[in-house]
């Protein structure tokens, strides 16, 4: 079984659901982003994360997936002040929402000050509601906002081992780990962390502190990403307990802490009726037969 900790499901089609879990993938976390193009008011973004928390909840059961989210404004996002501010104002409402497991994905792009502001103070909103935090790291100058990251999060007495700090590299998981934070690494084709590059990663620091993840969005990426370096880690001798850990278990022992993601979710097998409805709509097309039943596990080879 698998945890993908760091999926962008808004931008994937059903097909990856299937892929998903035949592969075993059995639960997911969705944080909240960018969509790829600047957000003009917060009605949007209110409609954005109404889909994260409701409709794209209810595609992943019909596929066996158990879907989770997070909720945030995100870096770039908060150098609009004007949309900034609105977004604040609606974050608690969605946060204390069915399924939310953190707030993320927050933290730095550009490093600017109006960043700074909005971090914060989400970070204070993490602690009046218990939830764990999801830190975003900057594209460039990664290193330094790393670090400044975690400086913040421990001046606002965030606990270490309830930050999961991503997008992670070889120049800043030293760091991370040895500070007490969660180390998650986005499995890229191209870009942020290779698959045997991550391999001889799990070989030097093991499995204790590190989640792996696809961070699969509308970009080339690959909602495959965690059992397909699972499998290489496997290939290349890292130990069935460390895998099993950065895929899976360190994930639910994180996200788990939010009280809404729990291993009896999914432990028993879900069940699937795609005869089920959303607000009046199906997920079928064309008068396709609907699959009632267990979901599909295990059947997509992995190489």
């Amino acid at each position: 079984m698998f945890i993908d900790s760091h999926a962008h499901m808004i931008s994937r089609t059903t097909d990856d659901y299937q892929a998903m879990a035949a592969a075993g993938v059995v639960a997911l976390i969705e944080p909240s982003f960018w969509i790829g193009q600047p957000r003009t008011h917060v009605g949007t973004y209110i409609d954005y994360l109404s889909h994260i928390v409701s409709f794209e909840r209810f595609r992943a059961a019909q596929f066996g997936i158990r879907h989770y989210c997070t909720i945030g404004l995100n870096s770039k996002e908060a150098n609009n002040p004007e949309l900034a501010e609105g977004v604040m104002e609606i974050l608690p409402a969605f946060a204390m929402k069915e399924g939310v497991v953190a707030i993320g994905e927050i933290g730095y792009d550009e490093q600017t000050p109006l960043e700074d502001k909005y971090f914060r103070a989400q970070l204070e909103l993490a602690k009046d509601l218990g939830l764990p935090v999801m830190v975003h790291t900057p594209h460039r100058d990664k290193k330094k906002g790393t670090l400044r990251s975690m400086d913040v999060c421990r001046e606002h007495g965030i606990a270490p081992d309830m930050v999961v700090i991503d997008h992670n590299n070889e120049e800043t998981v030293e760091d991370v780990i040895s500070r007490g934070y969660w180390a998650a690494f986005s499995i890229y084709p191209s870009t942020k962390m290779g698959n045997m590059r991550m391999v001889e990663l799990l070989k030097r620091y093991g499995g204790a502190q590190v989640i792996l993840d696809s961070a699969t969005d509308w970009g080339i990426s690959d909602p495959l990403a965690v059992p397909k370096t699972a499998a290489l880690a496997r290939q290349y001798g890292v130990a069935e307990e460390a895998i099993r850990k950065v895929t899976y278990a360190n994930a639910l022992e994180v996200y788990g802490r939010s009280g809404q993601m729990l291993e009896s979710d999914w432990i028993d097998g879900m069940q699937i009726d795609q005869t089920q409805l959303h607000e009046g709509n199906s997920i079928l097309r064309g008068g396709r037969e609907a699959l009632i039943g267990a979901a599909p596990r295990n059947n997509l080879v992995i190489e």
